[in-house]
Order: structure tokens, then C-alpha cells, then sequence
């Protein structure tokens, strides 16, 4: 599939009876699907809208019978230097990208790691085909994952695409466009076969660098659903490892490992939250041991992804397999391959 979203460099629209009194940035927006409503609040601030004169206010009254035209500048260069790094990409047309991220590779550049991350590589990839999402050559990181967490991620090409993304990522899968699921396996037999984690969450106060279950009403509210898919029994109970699938009804910094944490269940080879549990590979059996001790990451892969497609509107879905070091946890820990299951319906998300 190949997707064309091209917009000329000036847009020319005129206002009916019926537009009269609308704020023009949310009148514009309505109308040019291809540029976010963000973006042309800045168009505005830099004197790039017109009609009967510059407009520099985002609130100011459409006038009917009057021809407003944006002016849509050259986008940017980004200051993200490209870099040629390998990337499993899933499926690509013009407006987006789907990558399968191993574990390792930090998404997006931040303090101690300002290059070898996923931006830099789709820099790279993308090239020219990049639009200028919020005015810069960029792709649109809607969402992320770990650094340790391997998956399936979704970044936007342009800014329409973005903007549509991050809307369905907003919502956490309760309008019934977007999905997601994870793998996970995590110490200890859980009480029941399936049940859901609702704690809020918050950045902890002793450590800055974790996140922490709030008290009471503090924090932000996080829900985490998940099915028991199997347990195996280590050589001691305290050996004990169970593969779990999850969903996510909101999207926190940190959620399923802190969550897992919280009820006792850390997930495996978590050095942050669950790094308590070290001495449970003890009561591993013997290959077992050797393949969690080898492992070097949160045993967490994002192996589901399904939405809605920001421009043509068709629903895509999207699996990945388990990786190679998690496939070998696997098989030590004598798994059957998760069955593949359709997206669920999301529960009424609770305050």
C-alpha cells in the first residue's frame, strides 16, 4: 500500500455564512486534515496565516465571505543526525512506518545516548520521504517502549499521520481502534488465571530515575489486564515462572513492570524493579537457569499491535514472534508458542 499525502505550499480557503464567529485555528485544522491543529497554532504565531490581513491570533473570529490562505514553509532540517543502523521494519507506505524493535535500542536520543537510537535510524531510512511534522523533518514517535523491551512500534511520517496516531494512542484502545499486547515472563505462580492490575502511578520520590505506586489519589491513574498463558514449576516453588499476555488500558512510564512488581510478580531479569528476585534463579531447573541468567534484559516483548490507519482509514494489524533470546527462555522453561488471539475488547476504563 502506498499512500500519497501531498499539500502545496500555500492552501487558499474560503469561509461561508456558516463558518462565521469559529476560532481559525480549529476552523483550518478542520479542514486541512494533512496539518495538525498544533502546528497551525504556530503557523499563526509566525505570521504564515492571512486573510484581510496577517493573522497572529489563533482565537480570532472567522469572517464569512473573507479567503484566508496558510502559507506552509519549507520543513526544517532535522537536528537528529541520521545514522545507517539495521532496522526490521514490518510494514511502511508514505505516511508511516511499523518497526519490530529489538531489545538495546533506545528509541528516541536523550541524555547519554545522543545517537545509535530508532530516531536516528529513521532519519536514515526515511530520508527525503519524512514531512515536516510540526515544521521539522522528522518521523513522530506517538508512543515508545523500553530500552530493554523489544516489539512492535509505530511511528508517523507526516504530521496528519502523527496527529491521528497520537489520538488513538490517547484513548488506550476504549474507542476500539487500537490494540496492543505484550508477553511477559515473571516470577512466581499468580493466585488466578487472568485478572487486572489498577494502581496509580507516579514518579518515585526516593529514586527520580524509577516510577512508584501512589498513594491514594496521588498519581496518575494506570490499569493493566492480563491472562495467565502458562506456568512452569522451578525445582523449588520460589522457582516458580509464569508467561503472561497483556493489555494495557492506559500507557505509563514503567506500567507493566511496575505493576507486576506491585503485586509480587516481577517480570524476569528486570534489574529496576525487580531486582529482589536475583536469587530465585537458584531455584530454576538447570537449562532454565542458564537461559534467564543469560538473558541480560526485562523479559517483555510487545507482540501485538493493531490500529486504525490515520488516512485511509483501514484497520491494520500487526504480530510479532518472540525474539530469539526469548524464544530460548521458552523452550528451557519447556513453553508451547502463545496462540495467536484476536484484539479484545477493552473494559470500561475506572477513575
Amino acid at each position: 500500500m502506498q499512500t500519497k499525502v501531498k499539500i502545496s505550499s500555500e492552501i487558499e480557503l474560503t469561509a461561508g455564512p456558516e463558518d462565521a464567529g469559529q476560532r481559525i485555528d480549529r476552523w483550518l485544522a478542520e479542514r486541512i486534515g494533512e496539518v495538525s491543529r498544533a502546528r497551525l497554532q504556530a503557523l499563526i504565531r509566525d505570521g504564515h496565516v492571512s486573510g484581510g490581513g496577517t493573522i497572529r491570533e489563533a482565537r480570532a473570529p472567522v469572517k464569512p465571505g473573507v479567503t484566508y490562505t496558510v502559507t506552509l514553509p519549507p520543513a526544517t532540517e532535522a537536528d537528529v543526525e541520521g545514522e545507517s543502523l539495521p532496522l526490521k521494519i514490518v510494514y511502511e507506505d508514505d505516511v508511516l512506518i511499523v518497526v519490530d524493535k529489538p531489545a538495546g535500542l533506545v528509541v528516541h536520543p536523550a541524555a547519554g545516548h545522543a545517537s545509535g537510537t530508532l530516531v536516528n535510524a529513521l532519519v536514515a531510512h526515511c530520508g527525503e520521504s519524512l514531512s515536516g511534522i510540526g515544521g521539522v523533518k522528522r518521523p513522530g514517535i506517538v508512543h515508545r517502549l523500553d530500552k530493554d523491551t523489544s516489539g512492535l512500534l509505530v511511528v508517523a511520517k507526516t504530521d496528519a499521520a502523527h496527529h491521528s496516531l497520537a489520538a488513538q494512542f490517547k484513548s488506550h484502545g476504549l474507542d476500539g481502534r487500537l490494540h496492543r499486547s505484550y508477553l511477559a515472563f515473571v516470577w512466581g505462580n499468580l493466585p488466578r488465571p487472568k485478572g487486572t492490575i489498577d494502581a496509580r502511578l507516579w514518579r518515585s520520590r526516593a529514586n527520580r530515575m524509577k516510577i512508584a505506586v501512589a498513594r491514594g489519589d496521588l498519581g496518575r491513574s494506570a490499569t493493566t489486564h492480563y491472562d495467565v498463558l502458562q506456568t512452569f514449576p522451578g525445582e523449588r516453588p520460589a522457582g516458580d515462572v509464569s508467561m503472561l499476555r497483556l493489555v494495557l488500558e492506559t500507557g505509563r512510564t514503567h506500567q507493566i513492570r511496575v505493576h507486576l512488581a506491585h503485586i509480587g510478580h516481577p517480570v524476569l531479569g528486570d534489574a529496576v524493579y525487580g531486582s529482589g528476585f536475583k536469587t530465585r534463579l537458584a531455584a530454576l531447573g538447570a537449562g532454565a537457569k542458564d537461559a534467564a541468567a543469560a538473558l541480560g534484559r526485562q523479559a517483555l516483548h510487545a507482540e501485538k499491535l493493531q490500529f486504525e490507519h490515520p488516512i485511509i482509514g483501514k484497520k491494520l494489524s500487526f504480530n510479532s514472534p518472540l525474539p530469539p533470546d526469548l524464544e530460548r527462555l521458552a523452550k528451557a522453561f519447556g513453553c508451547t508458542p502463545p496462540a495467536k488471539k484476536p484484539a479484545k475488547k477493552m473494559l470500561k476504563r475506572r477513575s
